[in-house]
């Protein structure tokens, strides 16, 4: 199955307000029961484990509201695994309205920020937004901006998938995610293709896990991991 770049209502912020929260609430909705919590879940603990860190800064890169990470947050916590959190999304509406995290709108290709200024930059379900060579540009700034990895978080392409986004179309609450759902598979990379940016990118060691429900999950370290 050949990528093809496909338009995302939600990303152009089409829609009525209530379209746009109704497909938010399927964003939750598959990411607490099609593997998204548990693919974050999974690499935020082994990175954890392999480097025996309690404390661990994380910027979220497209954050929206940041509801992956705030779910975790506490879970984290109370295993003994201090989450500092940091929100980071192109446009500031895109943002709750809760003051937990501190929150920036910038450019996910150009961050704001030092070298080495979090432990972590986490991304999930956006790098099939991006071309392959701004994928190759993520890649390298979020390492750039990492002192331990950089985690990823999205879809797999794969025309079963496809099938199934489009099965799911009765169960959708939103015309938007009815547009979407189909439209982030067919733009999706295979675990391949993201293997290679982080690589371009200048990353020590990829670590890609498939999930259930043709998710990915990638850790590129900054340095080889012990």
């Amino acid at each position: 199955m050949q990528r093809r770049p496909s338009q995302e209502l939600l990303d152009s912020d089409s829609g009525s307000p209530k379209e746009v929260a109704d497909s938010l609430i399927d964003l939750r909705w598959f990411n607490r029961w099609f593997g998204g919590i548990a693919t974050v879940r999974s690499m935020i603990r082994s990175v954890a484990q392999r480097t025996s860190a309690t404390d661990l800064s994380i910027l979220e890169v497209a954050s929206g509201e940041g509801y992956i990470l705030n779910t975790l947050r506490e879970e984290f916590a109370a295993s003994g695994i201090h989450l500092k959190i940091t929100l980071l999304d192109r446009v500031s509406a895109h943002f709750s309205s809760n003051g937990l995290f501190p929150k920036i709108a910038a450019d996910a290709l150009s961050l704001p920020f030092a070298d080495s200024t979090f432990d972590l930059v986490s991304c999930s379900l956006f790098m099939h937004h991006l071309a392959p060579e701004q994928g190759v540009l993520f890649a390298r700034e979020a390492l750039r901006v990492a002192r331990k990895a950089v985690l990823v978080h999205d879809l797999i392409r794969d025309p079963l998938h496809l099938a199934l986004a489009y099965a799911g179309t009765p169960l959708y609450r939103s015309r938007i995610t009815r547009n979407d759902a189909p439209a982030s598979v067919r733009q999706a990379y295979t675990v391949e293709e993201m293997e290679a940016f982080f690589r371009e990118g200048g990353a020590a060691a990829v670590e890609t896990r498939e999930r259930y429900f043709y998710r990915m999950g990638v850790i590129a370290w900054k340095e080889q991991a012990g």
